[in-house]
């Protein structure tokens, strides 16, 4: 079954009208025009002529999984930080490199009328947040070539690559920006290489009258790095992947200089925004470091400790062993590392001429979210409820194995094994299930199996067929459970589990830097290993 255009033809209506209505409140003051320049506003110290947010690899990732407090990346919350800084820099535009739209490579049988909804719903955020234009991954592909084009034109955004329409001039706030997108050469397929193309593009944006060049380059960091020396006449070039595979999560890269070229970059999968301020003075393109790149490995290391601080508070302010003192000395230290990490962008200006400022900043809850955005992103979820629920209504779980133990289900554990049920009930594990049914997600692919017992397992549960398997029960833990259920005295398969059955859900990036071996403390109490 394919979804229609956003879903159902009725749901998917719906929900383009969402995205269309969130694409008109935020494109509102959104400075982006095609052709010819008008004056300059000058840049004062204090805000931009021109901001250029970017992000490489997002690669299908609409939100992040809700197991642990203030986890990094979300489109709403990206939005409405973006909203945010409209008044501060009101001449905009979002760009973007690497794998945009999909996870993956490949689409699955089951998975793939989800991810196109789901690349549909990240295209139409993306205009809300001012796409100029996308150099496309490989992933961007897998769906076919007329499904690109209508996630281009959701996106509102160009799609540059080599063998199509390589480059873009838009003009903001009278600067005349010329956008060149490359991706990496195919085996076997006889291209120009991504330096000789960006050459080919930036002579021709040239006569257009581009003042500032930007490569979107979906060719890695090192191919990025060769492009710079070959083309020393490039403002900057913001790097992505040519393919991505997985859930991992990247690291936030320092910026750097190639001579006077910007190697751009941010983590993968929304987690952070990157942010090049152009602030042109007496009529000059040529851009001093206002940042001071130099210092960029300082503000990756102050970056890595923010968030391991991040994720020990969020632990720490569900674990009642900890000592209240120590929980306001961490926040303490938070606190002075961000202002430290901060303090790296406020380099005085330069007293003449023009000048540039990078920063990337981290994508997280407590940005809020963008009212609008909020509602696609729901909307979304609610189409991709409806159609599953059809979609996999006979879709059964394997049938049990003859001899082999197959699932029960909680209450048949309850009948020898009271305190334990009276203990986990306490625990959030417990109520797994409803935390996806009261955000329409129980039917989703991407998050159901993590929520009930014995998932896609012989005798156990699927999609649509979880009965008595809701939520995370006794045997996701210990195993099926009928052989011992029958006869008390044949063990579960796993009498105690081990810090490896955690992982299987609880991994990047549903939860980061996950301490196995510590949360195990959380599920043990009265009658259940106590």
């Amino acid at each position: 079954m394919r979804l229609g255009f956003l879903g159902f033809p009725v749901r998917g209506w719906a929900l383009g009208c969402v995205l269309a209505a969130a694409s008109v409140a935020a494109c509102q003051g959104c400075h982006v025009t095609q052709g010819g320049a008008s004056p300059v506003v000058q840049g004062d110290a204090s805000s931009p002529t021109v901001r250029l947010y970017f992000v490489s690899d997002l690669a299908g990732a609409l939100e992040p999984c809700g197991c642990t407090k203030d986890q990094l990346g979300g489109l709403d919350h990206a939005a409405a930080w973006i909203a945010s800084e409209r008044p501060h820099a009101p001449a905009s535009a979002l760009v973007l490199s690497g794998p945009t739209f999909f996870m993956n490579a490949t689409l699955t049988a089951d998975h793939k009328d989800q991810d196109i909804l789901k690349a549909e719903t990240i295209a139409g955020g993306l205009k809300a947040e001012g796409c100029a234009a996308f150099a496309p991954g490989q992933n961007d592909w897998v769906a076919g070539e007329e499904e690109l084009g209508k996630l281009r034109g959701l996106s509102g955004g160009a799609a540059l690559f080599a063998s199509g329409g390589a480059s873009r001039l838009v003009v903001l706030n009278g600067v005349p920006l010329g956008l060149i997108g490359v991706e990496a050469p195919k085996e076997g397929v006889a291209r120009p290489s991504p330096a000789d193309v960006v050459k080919r593009e930036a002579a021709a944006l040239g006569k257009q009258g581009a003042k500032v060049l930007v490569v979107l380059a979906s060719v890695g960091r090192g191919e990025a790095k060769r492009i710079a020396d070959a083309v020393p006449d490039l403002f900057a070039i913001v790097v992505g992947s040519d393919k991505s595979a997985g859930e991992a999560n990247t690291e936030v890269p320092p910026g750097e200089r190639i001579g006077n070229v910007v190697i751009a970059q941010t983590s993968n999968h929304l987690q952070s925004v990157g942010v090049l301020d152009l602030f042109v003075r007496e009529g000059s393109y040529a851009f001093a470091d206002g940042t001071g790149l130099d210092a960029a490995q300082k503000g990756a290391e102050l970056t890595r400790r923010v968030d391991e601080l991040h994720v020990k508070i969020s632990n720490w302010e569900r674990d009642k062993s900890i000592d209240a003192g120590d929980l306001v000395a961490r926040r303490a230290d938070l606190t002075r590392l961000e202002a430290e990490r901060a303090a790296l962008d406020e380099r005085p200006a330069p007293r003449s001429g023009s000048f540039f400022r990078y920063a990337v900043k981290e994508i997280r809850d407590s940005l809020g979210k963008d009212p609008a955005l909020e509602a696609t992103v729901s909307a979304y979820y609610k189409a991709v409820n409806d159609h599953n629920r059809l979609a996999f209504a006979e879709r059964l779980p394997p049938p049990a194995v003859p001899g082999q133990p197959s699932y029960v289900g909680i209450a048949v554990c309850t009948k020898c094994h009271k305190p334990a049920k009276e203990f986990w009930d306490t625990t959030r594990h417990a109520h797994a299930y409803e935390t996806l049914s009261s955000q329409n997600k129980e039917f989703n692919l991407d998050c159901v199996s993590c929520h009930v017992a014995g998932y896609d397992q012989p005798g156990g549960s699927s999609v649509t067929h979880v009965d008595t398997l809701k939520d995370v029960q006794c045997e996701v833990c210990h195993g099926p459970g009928s052989a011992h259920s029958a006869k008390p005295k044949v063990a579960m398969p796993r009498k105690e589990p081990k810090e490896d059955v955690c992982v299987t859900c609880h991994h990047s990036p549903h939860v980061e830097q996950f301490d196995a071996k510590a949360k195990m403390t959380e599920i043990v109490g009265p009658g259940h290993g106590l």
